[in-house]
């Protein structure tokens, strides 16, 4: 595998409730747009959870301010870990803010 077909990132959590219900769906429905596999979690060393399932998303209970890990592979990985990233980085495009 190429390290065009992996990618990763870490952002922090803004959005005032966290990775909960709408910014979980959210971050979800984007990740399912794209070929690649995708896991996130809350520290370096897992547990990793897959990114297009909302109850696993959901069930990481990533508060204000924490960090998410993001990692892809496939064909079109570094789109995808860019996009979400992006999502994180808008405030799941909520604009609520800390």
């Amino acid at each position: 595998m190429s390290d065009a077909d992996h990618a990763e990132a870490r952002v922090v959590i803004t959005h005032a409730v966290g990775l909960h219900a709408r910014p979980s769906v959210k971050f979800t429905k984007l990740a399912k747009g794209f070929a690649a596999r995708i896991e996130l979690a809350t520290a370096p060393s897992g547990p990793w959870v897959d990114a297009k399932s909302i109850v696993r998303v959901m069930a990481t209970r990533a508060p204000t301010g924490s960090e998410l890990f993001l990692r892809a592979e496939g064909s079109d990985a570094p789109a995808a870990i860019a996009a979400l990233a992006g999502l994180v980085q808008r405030n799941f495009d909520e604009g609520g803010h800390v």
